[in-house]
């Protein structure tokens, strides 16, 4: 085991920093595109149907929660490989089994053994189908994970073409700020992951939050702001807006939502750029 996979599980052996590629692809719980190997030369002896070398993780949805927008997204990209990253472990667990259920489901539904999948009262409705969904959600899965100590053990450089922070947690106190999800250090890490053209997509309800986001990112020389016009034919952007229950919930209290969007700008992967 090398020393820097040693030091990281020391401080939290429960929380997966997978050193190899192969150990993350197993790790993520895709097992139509990533069969269980014993090692990485297995890996590379696979049937190319199978082989994971070619695909790749291309979402990120940090911090995701209880799943809803990895629920939204995967039918609307069946091809696309995604990953939420969550630390708390309840609802990672929660987030794992949905999904191995709507797996189940859809396949039943897919080979005629159910008629339809129907949600009870007071359940997710958009769940409720009569047909299988694109991918029968094969393509998404969730880790418990620390993002912010751990982002680039996850993803190769220019892996992700997007990534999502989506209500993160505020962190009102000014002695907290240091501990929220977007800062300069940690913009050269999403910059790192992110291939040029990908967007970061950030939303919150708190506008001193949404400021500082916005603030950080403008300062970032890696990613240009895309105008909010140029942001209506994107598919994705209803879904950050209203598939999380965050985001339900501000709906419900009739709050306000601010939405930012960066892409990804040509250009080294790290950056001298001093903290603001």
């Amino acid at each position: 085991m090398g020393r820097k996979r040693k030091r990281l599980q020391e401080k939290d052996p429960e929380v997966v920093a997978a050193a190899t590629q192969v150990e993350l692809d197993k790790a993520t719980g895709m097992p139509q595109y990533f069969p269980a190997v014993e090692s990485s030369n297995d890996a590379e002896n696979l049937p190319s149907s199978q082989a994971s070398q070619s695909r790749r993780v291309e979402f990120a949805d940090v911090g995701c929660g209880f799943g809803g927008l990895l629920m939204a997204l995967a039918p609307l990209f069946p091809e696309t490989l995604m990953l939420g990253l969550e630390i708390r472990v309840s609802v990672t667990q929660f987030v794992a089994d949905k999904i191995a259920a709507l797996r189940v489901q859809h396949q039943r539904l897919a080979d005629g053994i159910i008629p339809e999948i129907a949600v009870p009262d007071g359940g997710e409705a958009y769940l409720a189908t009569k047909e299988a969904a694109p991918g029968g959600y094969q393509n998404v899965s969730v880790i418990r994970a620390n993002a912010m100590k751990f982002l680039p053990n996850f993803f190769e450089k220019a892996q992700l073409s997007k990534i999502f922070f989506l209500f993160p947690d505020p962190h009102f106190k000014a002695r907290k700020h240091k501990a929220r999800i977007i800062s300069q250090t940690l913009l050269a890490e999403y910059a790192y992951v992110l291939r040029p053209g990908g967007i970061v997509y950030t939303i919150t309800d708190v506008e001193g939050l949404h400021l500082w986001m916005v603030q950080h990112l403008d300062a970032f020389p890696l990613f240009q702001r895309i105008p909010d016009d140029d942001l209506t034919d994107d598919p994705v952007v209803e879904h950050v807006r209203n598939a999380t229950e965050e985001g339900k919930k501000v709906e419900r209290n009739k709050g306000q939502k601010y939405l930012a969007c960066y892409r990804r700008l040509n250009g080294p992967t790290r950056s001298t750029a001093t903290e603001v």
